[in-house]
């Protein structure tokens, strides 16, 4: 077979031509700085470490691993050994080529004393892509200053099963939310200069039973429509220039060998002409793990054909083309086709002009007020408030004086971070090392926060393990206090240390440990309990937010960051007004998984089964301090298949203080070839109201949101009868119309407009409307 090489510059082309193959497999495999004894990949010590450093960049070298991210090292005294490093490789190899320089930055630069921002799932959150691209933005201005090309994020899975422990690094259930953010970020951080990583193609989150790397069983159906959108967004409207492989087999094949994903739909289909890279050892899985190969020149192979081009973290399968090529049992043109590509990603990033004669900055801040504040603002808009009789804010006349703050979370900053902070992810290799930021833990901060309450501690248990002998004190401190503030949750880490994170997969939905038991004793005390949720993933907590077991206010924070007890606080007080919302359901038990809200009728409760599917809190609930008000909803009554249409709905701030609402536009097809979700969301926008406040929002829909894969797999926008309607989450219908989408089939192709776009009215519309409410509501028309 002719192998079809990609375009490259002339000078790519040049170079190229003076490589020998040595130099060519060099520049397609990274080099894993001081990786040792840390487990922070899955089967790292199982695995080959990257040897020495000159050996190994003999002919030069593609990557280099985690310079920064492998252990606590000083960023000033690390970035001098780089730029030294990269002048050596610069005059000391043949061709001269730099090494591209890769780091993780899924909460922020993960190095030591960096700034650590709130897990994606808080991004989910917010609903707020503007914000989450200036995050990225001074994330990636952190990275490009250290001499890092290239960061390992954003992580685009779909949440299909909470019980998979790496729902703490993805963003939502909802693939056009996660579309939506993921493309900000890339944004952001590309903006900044660093290249970002698409993550992981495809299909990952499904895997059987959420267990971590377990076969995925999804149709092509469910693949095209709901795992790959956030990818196609992050492509062709963000720009990302590279993607890593999922380590999942998808029907049998293990993406890392899949022709079908990684060229025919990635490249053909989406027109990728970036770098793919490797998970990390997921080339040599394909021997050690699928067990597709019968070892790793053939494990090389397999990952080269299909569309891997740059192995990392180290060389581990794919030195071994050489001998494949020499040998004739591989056409070069394979190895030329990855080479082109990493050379031009190079190039494209300056490194093949970069001398590092200019050595690097003498002075490195990587946690400056600039990014505590914005990670302040992204914990803030991400804290979900659930419930709430009346209990909350907790500041003001009449406020509780003393307060007692219990749990397991509630004095521990790491309890804060998610999986791939550097706190989490290295600093538990390292006790004896300063985390080397200032992390303000919920107690510290509610202390802060309420200088004229009495607020004291006590942990009463662990977040895992059966130790009740701190039960006595948490529940003799509540008896003597006028509001419990009981702070629970998760401890993020990998393959077996922690709750959740990579590798720590759940077969129940219960809060870890006794944690749910410490809860019911405080609550038997008869002390008003405010029950805060500091997890990785959603639990089932049906228990603490309906029926007589039910607490005063429940709030819900996804690993908030480095700021994230400051904002719990401030939410806790009142100062700040909660605005996020979940980007996730709460589910209702582990057997009801895995569930989407994106689900076709009998996907939900039903009457032909008593097994209840349906969750505790819907997709895209979230209380206020005000109340929100939507009305007026307005649609033009047809639309042509491959238009647009315009919605125009009034929010209203009906009550006595400020606020910010998600307005959540939903649909539904009504009638179409094959089964479609009872609802989806079609665009959201956030819009900050001042008391008595109302405002018309419009929302302009391209119809290719309601585009889904046919009988015959061709993506179309089918005419008929769709049901609209904006509330406070999918499952309330505050305010509806009908809208009927006209002509014939419309195929959708990549040059349909994707994205729903939004803008915020007058008051003097919003006020017309209002007064059409009624017959607006029964007719749904303008």
């Amino acid at each position: 077979m002719t192998v079809a090489l990609p375009e490259a510059s002339a000078r790519v082309r040049e170079l190229l031509a003076r490589m020998t193959i040595e130099e060519k497999v060099a520049q397609l495999v990274g080099f894993w700085v001081d990786q040792g004894g840390e487990v922070v990949a899955p089967m790292a010590g199982e695995m080959a470490t990257s040897g020495r450093l000159a050996e190994a960049t003999a002919h030069g070298l593609g990557h280099l691993t985690r310079v920064y991210g492998t252990r606590p090292v000083d960023p000033v005294e690390r970035a001098a050994w780089l730029w030294a490093e990269q002048r050596r490789l610069r005059e000391q190899t043949r061709l001269g080529i730099p090494a591209l320089v890769h780091e993780e930055c899924l909460t922020g630069l993960a190095a030591w004393q960096a700034a650590t921002y709130p897990t994606p799932l808080a991004w989910g959150a917010t609903f707020d892509p503007d914000l989450v691209q200036d995050a990225a933005g001074l994330i990636g201005a952190s990275m490009r200053e250290l001499g890092v090309h290239q960061g390992l994020a954003p992580v685009l899975d779909v949440i299909r099963d909470p019980r998979w422990g790496r729902v703490d690094e993805c963003i939502g259930e909802d693939p056009y939310l996660v579309g939506t953010v993921g493309t900000a970020y890339v944004k952001g951080l590309q903006g900044a200069g660093v290249h970002a990583t698409l993550k992981h193609f495809l299909g990952y989150s499904a895997s059987r039973a959420g267990r971590n790397h377990a076969p995925v069983e999804a149709g092509p159906r469910t693949i095209a429509d709901v795992f790959l959108p956030p990818f196609e967004m992050a492509l062709l409207d963000g720009g990302a220039r590279s993607v890593m492989n999922a380590y999942v087999e998808l029907d049998g094949i293990p993406v890392a060998s899949s022709t079908q994903y990684l060229t025919d739909v990635l490249r053909d289909g989406l027109g990728f002409d970036g770098v793919v890279v490797a998970d990390y050892f997921a080339v040599a899985f394909l021997q050690v793990m699928h067990a597709i190969a019968a070892d790793r020149g053939e494990a090389a192979r397999l990952a080269l054909t299909a569309g891997i081009d740059v192995e990392l973290p180290g060389a581990d399968a794919y030195p071994e083309l050489v001998e494949l090529v020499r040998s004739g049992s591989l056409d070069e043109a394979w190895v030329d086709r990855a080479v082109l590509r990493a050379l031009s990603q190079k190039e494209e990033l300056g490194l093949l002009d970069a001398t590092f004669d200019d050595g690097p900055p003498a002075a490195i801040d990587l946690d400056p007020p600039e990014q505590r504040e914005m990670a302040l603002r992204l914990a803030e808009e991400s804290v979900v408030l659930l419930t709430n009789d009346g209990q909350l804010p907790l500041a003001g006349p009449g406020g509780p004086r003393r307060v007692a703050v219990i749990g397991p979370n509630a004095d521990r900053s790491e309890a804060l971070m998610g999986c791939y902070s550097f706190i989490n992810h290295v600093m538990p290799y390292h006790p004896e090392i300063d985390p080397g930021i200032a992390v303000p833990t919920v107690l510290e901060a509610l202390r802060a926060e309420l200088p004229g309450a009495e607020v004291r501690f006590a942990a009463g248990c662990a977040v895992e393990g059966e130790d009740r002998s701190g039960f006595g004190e948490a529940v003799a401190l509540a008896r003597d206090s006028d509001v419990a503030v009981l702070v629970m949750g998760d401890q993020a880490g990998l393959f077996g240390r922690g709750t959740v994170g990579e590798g720590n997969d759940s077969e129940s939905l219960e809060l870890p440990g006794v944690q749910r038991e410490l809860v019911e004793a405080v609550q038997a005390t008869g002390t008003p309990v405010v029950l805060v949720l500091v997890t990785g993933r959603p639990y089932a907590i049906g228990w603490a937010v309906e029926g007589p077991s039910a607490t005063a206010a429940v709030v819900q924070s996804f690993f908030p960051g480095e700021e994230g007890g400051t904002a719990i606080a401030r939410v806790l007080s009142g100062r700040v007004n909660p605005s996020g919302r979940l980007p996730v359901t709460m589910p209702r038990s582990a057997g009801a998984q895995p569930y989407s809200y994106l689900h076709p009728i009998l996907g939900g409760p039903s009457e032909v089964t008593d097994a209840t599917s349906a969750p505790v809190l819907p997709f895209g609930h979230g209380l206020s301090y005000t109340t929100i008000e939507h009305s007026g909803l307005a649609v033009d009554p047809e639309v042509p298949a491959g238009d647009a249409f315009v919605v125009d709905v009034v929010v209203s701030n009906t009550g006595d203080r400020a606020g910010t609402d998600v307005v959540q536009l939903y649909g539904r097809d009504v009638h179409a070839a094959v089964t479609r979700p009872v609802a989806q969301l079609l665009g959201y926008c956030r819009v900050e109201l001042a008391a008595g406040e109302s405002v018309t929002v419009r929302f302009t829909v391209p119809t290719a949101r309601l585009a889904f894969t046919d009988r015959s797999m061709r993506k179309v926008v089918e005419p008929g009868e769709v049901e609209l309607w904006v509330g406070p989450s999918c499952e309330a219908k505050e305010t509806t119309a009908t809208l009927r989408v006209t002509g014939a089939v419309h195929p959708v192709t990549t040059a349909d407009p994707r994205l729903t776009t939004s803008e915020v009215l007058g008051d003097d519309l919003a006020a017309a409307l209002a007064d059409a409410t009624a017959p607006l509501d029964e007719a749904g028309a303008l």
